[in-house]
């Protein structure tokens, strides 16, 4: 009943739109075909009531979710990761290319956007559950708020370790047994963390011992001011590298700084975010070229660590992260 009140729901608000001649295409032309494998019915079997707690919503889940929606890349590698390609109608919003095990899985789902799509072309997918690895997603100018999508009978999760200040990889992880509860997957979940742990702790094995740690710049973008890292969990992965974030006192996720400070500071390494318009190499000349850095270690050394966004974000790349951190660290 409550699917159906859902549906019949999506169906008169989608009739509306179209009355009014504000559709949108997607940009994948295949439906998801109704059939499910083995493997996805079997996510059924033995399906308790699962409760979540997300951020300050209670989601509330009497079955395994059969039409989810994934928007941006890392929560969407996530889904992948844990088998769920089956369970995905649709996906937007990729930072840059899918990791290659997961490519062919990928491209069966339908593409919705190059960035999020409208609330008209989320709802036409008729999805029963909507995961979104930045709050941004849920404007209301994008696919609307989590209240609104509720109202649909659409449960919708948001990647808690990309939202609260100060994530930690174990945060990162609970969002893995949150989304592997859900989809009744558990032991899936358990696997990837560990596989996940297994290859941090070797990784870990290749930091010189006793050094002074050095001292790291993470540039994301910005030409009158830097915007550059806090707390976010690449904080945490440039303490693991055996670095130091110079600007671990921010206490928010991401921050504004000025060019003095960064000179104050001094970095010995820079690590620049690649993502958007403006490639790495730009970024890098622009850090090279700026008149009030040419005293800074860093500059002077040309020691740059390029990070691609789906690294720098809160998902199964965590590993890769390290591993570019320390490769680059001690070249």
């Amino acid at each position: 009943m409550k699917n159906l009140h859902r549906n019949l729901i999506i169906g008169m608000l989608l009739l509306l739109m179209a009355a009014c001649g504000n559709s949108e295409g997607v940009t994948a032309t295949e439906e998801k075909d109704e059939t499910y494998s083995v493997e996805t019915l079997q996510h059924e079997e033995a399906y308790k009531e699962v409760e979540i707690e997300n951020i300050e919503n209670v989601l509330v889940f009497s079955e395994v979710p059969k039409r989810a929606v994934s928007l941006n890349q890392h929560v969407t590698e996530v889904m992948l990761a844990l088998g769920l390609e089956e369970s995905i109608v649709g996906t937007a919003y990729l930072d840059d290319e899918i990791l290659p095990v997961y490519k062919e899985a990928y491209e069966k789902i339908a593409v919705l956007s190059d960035q999020y799509p409208s609330q008209e072309v989320l709802l036409a997918q008729e999805p029963d559950f909507v995961y979104a690895g930045w709050e941004s997603a849920f404007r209301e100018d994008n696919i609307g708020t989590i209240e609104q999508l509720s109202q649909f009978g659409i449960n919708a999760y948001l990647h808690e370790s990309s939202k609260i200040v100060g994530p930690s990889i174990e945060h990162i992880y609970q969002d893995i047994r949150n989304i592997s509860k859900i989809f009744n997957v558990n032991d899936k979940g358990e696997e990837l963390i560990n596989e996940m742990q297994k290859e941090l702790t070797t990784i870990q094995t290749r930091i010189p011992k006793n050094e002074e740690p050095l001292r790291v710049f993470v540039y994301d973008n910005g030409e009158a001011a830097p915007f550059t890292v806090g707390q976010n969990f690449l904080n945490e992965i440039v303490t693991m590298a055996g670095a130091e974030n110079i600007f671990n006192d921010i206490d928010s996720n991401w921050g504004e700084v000025s060019w003095e400070a960064v000179v104050d500071r001094d970095p010995e390494v820079i690590v620049i975010i690649d993502y958007g318009q403006t490639t790495a190499e730009e970024k890098k000349n622009l850090l090279l070229n700026h008149p009030g850095l040419t005293d800074v270690t860093a500059i002077k050394d040309e020691h740059f660590i390029v990070m691609p966004l789906s690294a720098a974000a809160e998902g199964i790349r965590v590993p890769h992260a390290l591993e570019i951190l320390v490769e680059g660290l001690y070249k």
